[in-house]
This record gives C-alpha cells, sequence and structure tokens, in this order.
C-alpha cells in the first residue's frame, strides 16, 4: 500500500515516548531504498519510505521526451545479476531485444576507424587483456573486495594504468574509447573498480560491457519498480528531504527538511553517496568512511539522448575521453520514422542535453551528415539529490573504506547501488543492497539487538 498522508496516527514529537513512532523508516526511494521498504513491510514490520523527490526511481527515471518513454538514468540490467533477475522472474518482466548494431566507429590517433562489432573487438582484445591482466588475482572472490590485501592497487588510477602500459597514441586511444562508457574521470577513478567489474565476468572486460550496459527491461525500469513497490505495505512520503539522523540510544530520530521529527527502532539509508554530506548523521561514521562522504565520487557523467532524422543504419561509436565531446554513442529505438541515439559524455562541461547542435557536432564526427533533431537529458550532475552519476570510487576506497558503509552504524544501516560489495554502480547492486539491508534490521529487531555497538566504528 503506498500512501502520501501525514502521520496522522503517529507521536513524532520531541517529547514522544521511547516506544517507536516505526519498526524502521527507509530514507531513499530508489531501487536500494525500496526494496529495503518492501522486504521489510511484508515481513511484519512497520516502514515509513521517505523520498527527497516527487517521484520515486532515484537515479533511474524513466520519463517521456520526443513522445514516448526513454531512460533518463540507470536502464540495464541482466540474467546473470541474481537480485534483478529473481525479481524480473518473479514479476514475468521480460527484458527487452537491443538494436542489432550493423557498424562500428572508433576515433584512434586522430581517425575515425569503421567495422563490425568482431572488428573492434579484435582491435580493442590484446590491449584489454594487458589492463585487465591481474583482474582475478586482485578479486580472486569478487563477492568479498577484503579477500586479498590490494593496498597497492588501491592507489592507481585508470589513468596510471593506462601510463603504466606505455601504449603508442593509437592503441591508448582504441583501449580508452573501449573504456569511455563507464570511464570519464581517468585521473580520479580507481583501476580497482574496473578490475573487480571485469573479475565478476571472469576477467573478460567485453563480457562485463554486456551484463552492464546492453539489455533494457521491457517497459522499462518503473515496471520492475513499480512491480516491487506493489508488494511493499510501507507509507510512503514523497517530496520528503531528510536532515538529519540521530542515533540517541533509545531509537533513531530522523529529522525532516522541514523540521518534522520521525521516531523509529531503526533506519535504513539509502541515499547517493554524494548527498550523504548533506544529511547530519549522529554519531558520524567512522573517519575513514567520512572521508569517502567529503570526497564524493567523481562521476559526472552526461547521459543525453538524441533524435536523429529518419531511420539510419544502426550504430555504436567510441572515442577516448577529452577527444569528442560524445564519447559513446549508441542507436537504441526507432521511433515514429526516426531513430534514437544514446549518448555518454564525460559531464555537461562538455557537451549537454540542451545544446542540440554541439551533440550533432560531436556525432557528426562518426555519421557525416545526420542530423539530430532534438536531444533530451537530466542533468544529474546539478540535481541536488544525485550530485553525479554511478558511483565510482577513488583510489583506495573500495576495498577499504566502502566496506564500512555495508556495516551496521548502530542502529542506522546503509544501502545502495554506490556501496554495493559485486553490483557496484548499478541496479543489482541497489537491490542487492536493500536487501541485505533488510535482513539486517530484521535479524536486529527480531533479537532485540538493535541497541548494540556501531561497528562502523563511530566517532563520539
Amino acid at each position: 500500500m503506498v500512501t502520501s498522508s501525514p502521520y496522522d496516527s503517529h507521536d513524532s514529537s520531541p517529547d514522544s515516548p521511547h516506544d517507536s513512532a516505526y519498526d524502521v523508516v527507509v530514507i531513499g526511494a530508489g531501487f536500494a531504498g525500496v526494496t529495503a521498504a518492501r522486504d521489510l513491510s511484508t515481513s511484519g514490520h512497520s516502514v515509513l519510505l521517505l523520498e527527497a523527490r516527487d517521484r520515486v526511481g532515484g537515479r533511474t527515471h524513466l520519463a517521456e521526451a520526443f513522445g514516448r518513454q526513454v531512460e533518463f538514468g540507470g536502464t540495464y540490467v541482466h540474467w546473470t545479476q541474481p537480485n534483478v533477475w529473481h525479481e524480473l522472474q518473479r514479476h514475468d518482466i521480460p527484458l527487452a531485444t537491443p538494436l542489432d548494431i550493423d557498424t562500428v566507429f572508433w576515433l584512434a590517433d586522430g581517425t575515425v576507424h569503421a567495422g563490425s562489432q568482431l572488428d573492434h573487438a579484435d582491435a580493442v582484445a590484446p590491449l584489454a587483456a594487458r589492463f585487465f591482466a591481474d583482474a582475478r588475482a586482485r578479486f580472486p572472490m569478487p563477492h568479498d573486495v577484503t579477500a586479498v590485501d590490494n593496498s597497492a592497487v588501491e592507489k592507481e588510477t585508470i589513468a596510471s594504468r593506462l601510463d603504466s602500459l606505455h601504449l603508442s597514441v593509437h592503441d591508448r586511444d582504441v583501449l580508452e574509447g573501449a573504456l569511455a562508457t563507464l570511464v570519464h574521470s581517468p585521473g580520479e577513478q580507481g583501476v580497482a573498480q574496473l578490475l573487480l567489474w571485469a573479475a565478476t565476468t571472469f576477467g573478460d572486460w567485453g563480457a562485463f560491457l554486456e551484463t552492464a550496459g546492453f539489455w533494457p527491461i521491457e517497459g522499462g525500469t518503473k515496471r520492475l519498480l513499480d512491480a516491487v513497490l506493489g508488494e511493499s505495505q510501507a507509507e510512503v512520503r514523497l517530496s520528503t528531504p531528510v536532515s538529519a539522523i540521530e542515533d540517541d540510544g533509545s531509537g533513531v530520530l530522523v529529522t525532516t527538511g522541514t523540521g518534522e521529527r520521525v521516531r523509529a527502532r531503526s533506519a535504513v539509508v539509502a541515499l547517493p553517496i554524494n548527498t550523504l554530506g548533506d544529511v547530519r548523521i549522529t554519531p558520524d561514521v567512522a573517519p575513514p568512511a567520512r572521508a569517502v562522504i567529503d570526497q564524493k565520487h567523481p562521476v559526472r557523467t552526461a547521459k543525453i539522448w538524441a533524435r536523429v532524422r529518419g531511420e539510419i543504419e544502426s550504430f555504436c561509436a567510441f572515442a577516448p575521453v577529452g577527444k569528442n565531446p560524445v564519447n559513446t554513442a549508441r542507436t537504441e529505438y526507432r521511433h515514429d520514422g526516426d531513430t534514437l541515439v544514446v549518448c555518454f559524455a564525460s559531464g555537461p562541461s562538455a557537451v549537454g542535453a540542451g545544446d542540440r547542435e554541439g551533440v550533432q557536432a560531436a556525432l557528426r564526427t562518426f555519421v557525416p551528415g545526420i542530423e539530430v533533431r532534438e536531444t533530451a537529458g537530466h542533468d544529474w550532475v546539478g540535481d541536488q539529490y544525485s550530485q553525479g552519476a554511478w558511483a565510482h570510487h577513488r583510489p583506495g576506497n573500495l576495498s577499504g573504506a566502502v566496506p564500512l558503509l555495508r556495516e551496521p552504524h548502530g542502529r542506522v544501516h546503509f544501502a545502495g547501488g554506490d556501496i554495493a560489495p559485486v553490483g557496484v554502480g548499478g541496479i543489482e547492486g541497489a537491490m542487492e543492497t536493500g536487501a541485505a539491508a533488510a535482513r539486517n534490521v530484521a535479524a536486529m529487531l527480531a533479537d532485540g539487538s538493535e541497541a548494540g555497538r556501531h561497528s562502523c566504528r563511530v566517532v563520539r
């Protein structure tokens, strides 16, 4: 049952008795928060789900553009992702079949090359093999990033790893272009996360790209989100940002942006890591975790939709960051006699969704004469409730500080794709951590241990 009514039956005033108004308050209604709220509410707990936006979904956002629905945020899933696949099968939701790609273009050493997908794969494969040669050794058990000591590799940025390969300009451009869908700040993004991702597909980067960026959900992400929400018995309040969360020794006190205070026995915080600094958490998390929150992750990617005149030949295109405003592009849909192309750029400063001519010029690098009729997108960087795209952690954080945020912090638990152990950065990771947080909270509520220690080694 989803509602947006006030707390008429709950006393959340400062003078309330210590009996909780709710068993659990879940903060953030992306896939992590919605999953946690559903799991906890259907197991018999009273749950309040608070969301700052006027919609659920977080950094997934199915909305209208060009007279049809398109995904402005996270989109792709895969049958190898256990949490997502379980939910899709449970709700009888299929995957959509992507367009076949006729031609691949890649920019290298100032020249645009063209060929089949196999031609491009053959060009990338030996370079990717060198870049990812140690992925399995670094992450022999990808579900446990602490299984081996990765302190050395955690010092590397993606840029420094590329430098160490001593590639020609041509070969480096080929490799950087192949990484460019997910790499837009190579000097700030840690190489460890790329190695972890590759390790999940046995060291094969091409296989990982299929799991991460190829198969959309038929009916869109909102179809899956609505299916999970449809099972939930949590009370949902939209347009309700949270300013403070306090574990005061007898329960959790959550303060909203309007000053309303809500009590609960426990809380799940499912917010993007780049927004956690806007919420006062008392007692504070451990210094390494606080540093991750304060530093923020560096991904400022812009996802742009372009409506191109005519049903053009399907293509995908790759360019190194800094050498073309659009780094990757792919024909995604046919629509009313035109073609919709999804583009990724290193950020709004490179080219924005409102810059039709700039997007057209960037795409003409690959397809001369292409005509962009309209563009659309959402500025996730400027959005105060995201302040960036998916998370890619800075050097030193993936296997060091981020695991601290997955531990219970007294009565407060964190969730979200940004801190996922395996599916970091994606819908799978969001659902993975939401389900895990729900299990942990339910266990603590069942045995009364929610008043236990702060395993994040808090600073009082």
